[in-house]
């Protein structure tokens, strides 16, 4: 079975051909990175017309691409939430044309949903249940993967997210956006114990993330600095803020594997391609004899094979949607 997914979430228009849920047979991504950079950050309605002007190049790409025609495909796979609300009315809007026009299934797909679906790409053996970590720009969750289509969440942040604070802290040490990457490259050659950070918790909620307190403690460590005339190594900061990132991830992560009883763990969404993340989860989860499953670097951001995989698991349950089909900006993964 061949389905065409298509994501246009935030930032990113994008489009795949993925046959059976696993081979990915076409990855096309339009970035529109270096166009919200002037700004600092995503400006979505500037993400909305990059979309609208791209999306029917993106698609016939990943159609050439995976050597196929729309009448190869089985169903055409769109993501409807959550997202930028003008960004995903491009992409729902054109899905449903395809759709239409090509009188082919049309499968709803959430976008958290797809990002877990990654390692299904990387890591065929992997089967439900497991418990997976999904860390972005816009999401931090620990969800229960019960089946292919049906989740529990158990954590999520209460204020920014993983990813979120990654960009705010990046520009507060003078580094562009998106600064996830820029951190990751600085802390490479910083002391990760030059500074001590707060590990915000949420009372009451023990799986529960917070990193606004993380965040806020780093601009005012930067801000009293240069109020004083005194320069923060830039390195050793973004090395101790990433080990500390890394640090409440896998410490929230490991308690709800050992509470939950999983031993199976995973991790997905564009926080996932962090190395400080990644390296300290796997070391955890080696020593508690977890295993662990981490996407390629390629599908750890948004991409059109997470929605096209998810899509098949969501074909396959029968999920379909009409010509009423709307974009949905928030909506948790339990109301699938």
């Amino acid at each position: 079975m061949k389905i065409l997914g298509i994501e246009s979430s935030c930032d990113e228009t994008a489009c795949s051909v993925v046959e059976d849920g696993k081979t990915v047979l076409s990855n096309i991504v339009a970035s529109q990175i270096d166009e919200h950079r002037l700004y600092g950050g995503v400006v979505p309605e500037i993400a909305s017309r990059r979309h609208a002007e791209n999306i029917d190049r993106v698609v016939s790409q990943a159609l050439e691409a995976a050597g196929c025609t729309l009448d190869d495909i089985d169903a055409i796979a769109v993501t409807y939430a959550p997202g930028l609300i003008g960004a995903l009315l491009v992409g729902v809007s054109y899905a449903k044309g395809l759709a239409m026009s090509t009188k082919k299934p049309l499968v709803p797909v959430h976008h958290i949903a797809g990002h877990i679906a990654t390692n299904y790409i990387s890591h065929s053996e992997l089967k439900p249940p497991y418990l997976c970590l999904v860390v972005s720009g816009g999401h931090s969750h620990i969800v229960e993967v019960l089946d292919y289509t049906k989740y529990r969440v158990v954590g999520r942040t209460r204020d920014d997210a993983a990813g979120e604070c990654f960009d705010k802290v990046a520009r507060t040490l003078g580094y562009e956006y998106p600064g996830g990457k820029f951190i990751d490259a600085a802390a490479k050659a910083g002391d990760p114990n030059a500074f001590e950070l707060p590990h915000p918790k949420v009372q009451g909620s023990e799986y529960d993330f917070s990193f606004s307190g993380l965040k806020t403690a780093v601009i005012n460590l930067v801000h009293n600095s240069q109020q004083k005339g005194v320069e923060i190594n830039r390195e050793d900061m973004a090395a101790s803020f990433q080990r500390t990132i890394a640090e409440i991830l896998s410490q929230k992560l490991m308690l709800a594997a050992q509470n939950l009883g999983y031993n199976t763990i995973a991790v997905a969404g564009g926080v996932s391609a962090n190395s400080g993340v990644r390296e300290k989860i796997a070391a955890e989860c080696e020593k508690r004899g977890y295993k662990l499953y981490l996407p390629e670097l390629k599908y750890c951001g948004d991409n059109g094979a997470m929605i096209a995989c998810q899509g098949y698991y969501d074909c396959l349950a029968g999920k379909r949607a009409d010509m009423s089909l709307n974009a949905v900006a928030t909506l948790s993964l339990e109301n699938l």
